[in-house]
């Protein structure tokens, strides 16, 4: 939360003036959005590709835990409105939402450091030597913040060793044979995604291969790390010394994309997993009518996930519960979970 606001804080106060943040906004949250409806279009023709249903899949002791836990999360947000959950964007408690207490309450930082910054500019315009200062000030607690992410970092390397030796020691091979089908369906929809994302770089003149050697560190990152939100000051780093993007974009980009429209996490996922659910409660995951609200679920849903572990599992939450969907069936890929969240966070 700290390395969220003090980035959007920062990208905002670097802005000449609060006018260009819209554009800046406008430009960044459209193309994340879009990026996000067409990841779940290839969600959708992976799963029919693959044949993939949640239908004769067995739930084991773990399973049902895991289904068990996914119902208690969903009473969070089981009963918001798409107006409901975007009204639960807009922070009424700046501290709460700094602590967590919300499901969306990243987002809602986001929005408040938002204003903080236009407030900065503000101050800069009727005083500038205070508004001066002020600024500096900022600097600084950004630079604090992200020698304190990179001193976190520099013991990644050893928590990841942990976590997939857990991961390995822990599951059950005959688990992951059984739901090798969704696997190879989810990293040939993630490998689209990046073809994708190479055709827009064409499409604004940048070369795609030279495009993602310049930005491989921060992508082998994110896989081993399994946490975009961990990612941010690579990524940062990498638009500006490496792409040249200005620096305030480069903070903008780089804090929206970690917390909202995740193309693997909250646009592939969850289409998949609704088009494996649907058959189960007698809907036809092909009729147009179902497709195009996922389309738009889905890419509602994708504002605000958690830049963290899990937030692959809450955006399928809202997904599935506003879809009216069996939430608990999520969890009968508690077994591939860490291997295909890699790919997705990456």
């Amino acid at each position: 939360m700290p390395l969220v606001l003090v980035t959007i804080l920062s990208a905002v106060t670097r802005l000449h003036d609060a006018s260009a943040l819209g554009k800046i906004s406008v430009g960044v949250l459209g193309l994340l959005m879009i990026t996000t409806a067409i990841s779940a279009i290839i969600g959708i023709g992976m799963t029919q590709l693959f044949g993939l249903s949640a239908e004769g899949l067995v739930q084991g002791a773990r399973e049902l835990e895991r289904g068990q836990d996914i119902i208690e999360r969903s009473a969070q947000v089981a009963d918001l409105t798409v107006p409901q959950l975007l009204l639960s964007f807009i922070p009424s408690n700046p501290f709460q939402d700094l602590a967590g207490a919300r499901p969306t309450s990243i987002i809602s930082v986001v929005i408040f450091a938002a204003f903080l910054g236009m407030a900065a500019l503000g101050i800069k315009r009727e005083n500038p030597a205070l508004g001066g200062k002020l600024i500096d000030g900022i600097d600084v607690v950004q630079k604090w913040i992200m020698r304190l992410v990179r001193m976190v970092i520099r013991l990644t390397p050893y928590g990841v060793l942990a976590l997939m030796a857990k991961v390995v020691a822990t599951s059950n091979l005959d688990d992951i044979l059984g739901l090798l089908g969704f696997v190879v369906a989810s990293y040939i929809g993630l490998a689209l995604i990046l073809v994708m994302h190479a055709l827009f770089l064409s499409g604004a003149g940048v070369n795609p291969l030279r495009y993602f050697k310049k930005v491989w560190p921060v992508l082998t990152f994110a896989f081993t790390s399994r946490s975009s939100a961990a990612t941010i000051p690579l990524n940062i780093e990498a638009q500006v010394d490496r792409i040249g993007v200005p620096p305030a974009i480069a903070n903008f980009a780089a804090s929206f994309g970690a917390t909202i429209g995740q193309n693997g996490c909250a646009g592939l996922y969850p289409a998949m997993l609704a088009m494996m659910i649907a058959p189960t409660v007698g809907i036809d995951p092909l009729s147009l009518e179902f497709l195009a609200t996922l389309v738009l679920v889905v890419t509602l849903a994708s504002f605000g996930i958690a830049g963290v572990g899990g937030g692959a599992t809450f955006a399928a939450i809202i997904v599935l519960s506003t879809l009216d969907l069996p939430i608990a069936l999520a969890g009968l890929l508690i077994s591939i979970e860490p291997l295909i969240d890699m790919g997705r966070t990456a």
